[in-house]
């Protein structure tokens, strides 16, 4: 029997590793995707050109957490085996200056999501992608799932929510609910605005002399980094055990801001002293000083375990976005030459 996979956020980062993953194990997968008016699939637009990965089985349909009529009845007809839900405003800062849309769709888009479940497809397994901004002030080091939590932005806020409502809906009526508390995780899919993909763009554009310095933030916030990959198959893993459960996922390794941008700055030949400068711009209201993660759970009973190291994490990143560098430049300076 081909499994059933729904996914919401398919278009992002860990949508698409996750789609990748299940399209290997033979599962028809379900995206769901927001009406835009340029096309948002560029990291999943590969799926459908891998011969070993026939697109006939990958199916994208419109839609948005907002609208809970209409995920009943993409969940009613599509009779997922599997639910995992992705999708979010999930840039923290951003979440300042949108809180109430970040409550909407991360906190109410959750429990839009679980209703309908409830209401039309309750056998299906459901995964809720929970996130280590919850710690916030964290009141231990490492976090573990037993860590109280004290999120400090709205976006940990509706993080927090929707965990919640997900162990709720898990007790109250029995649904297979199992909640990952994801510690940073980054790859060469990261979005542009997040802190990491944003020091590896500008490490390799500076070096290519297409821009002069990056701004940042709080350069001595830690943070547990890790591979997306790795993470989409912890979310798999979650949803085959007997029993549902909630997991740390992190590495155990932490590393501040500044130590990342030494990395990437090192790897393409420059000093990130000479470039980065602090923009209060970035700063938050509330600062979220340290995160870094227990998954002792997580090794002993999903079997899970990182692959993919800080220094490797950081050479993938600057090797793919060094390409794109030299790529920007490269058409720049055929365009001056077509200006002569």
């Amino acid at each position: 029997m081909t499994r059933r996979a729904f996914i919401t956020g398919i278009t992002g980062q860990d949508g698409s590793y996750l789609a990748e993953l299940l399209l290997s194990k033979d599962y028809e997968v379900h995206g769901l995707i927001r009406r835009a008016s340029t096309f948002n699939t560029d990291r999943i637009e590969h799926l459908y050109q891998d011969p070993h990965l026939p697109g006939t089985r990958l199916f994208l349909h419109y839609g948005d957490l907002t609208d809970g009529t209409a995920l009943s009845r993409l969940l009613a007809e599509i009779q997922p085996h599997e639910v995992y839900n992705l999708a979010a405003q999930s840039h923290v800062r951003v979440s300042f200056d949108q809180p109430i849309y970040t409550a909407n769709t991360d906190a109410l888009g959750t429990l839009r999501l679980l209703e309908a479940i409830r209401d039309t497809a309750k056998d299906a397994r459901f995964y809720q992608a929970s996130s280590s901004e919850m710690f916030g002030m964290a009141r231990e080091i490492p976090q573990k799932e037993t860590t109280p939590f004290y999120p400090r932005s709205p976006y940990g806020c509706a993080k927090a929510f929707a965990h919640w409502q997900t162990i709720n809906y898990r007790e109250a009526y029995g649904l297979f609910a199992c909640c990952g508390i994801l510690f940073n995780h980054e790859s060469p899919r990261r979005g542009e605005t997040f802190v990491s993909r944003k020091i590896t763009r500008a490490a390799t554009r500076i070096r290519e002399g297409l821009q002069e310095k990056l701004f940042l933030g709080n350069l001595d916030a830690r943070r547990d980094w890790g591979f997306a990959g790795d993470y989409v198959r912890a979310m798999w893993l979650m949803l085959q055990q007997d029993r549902p459960d909630d997991f740390v996922i992190a590495t155990g390794e932490d590393h501040t801001v500044r130590e990342l941008a030494s990395e990437a700055f090192d790897l393409v030949g420059m000093k990130s002293e000479s470039h980065v400068e602090v923009d209060p711009r970035y700063l938050r209201p509330t600062e979220v000083d340290h995160l870094l993660g227990d998954a002792t759970r997580a090794r002993e009973q999903l079997g899970w375990s990182p692959t993919v190291s800080f220094k490797e994490l950081v050479r993938m990143m600057i090797d793919h976005d060094w390409r794109l560098a030299k790529e920007e430049r490269l058409l720049k300076n055929h365009r001056s030459d077509a200006t002569i």
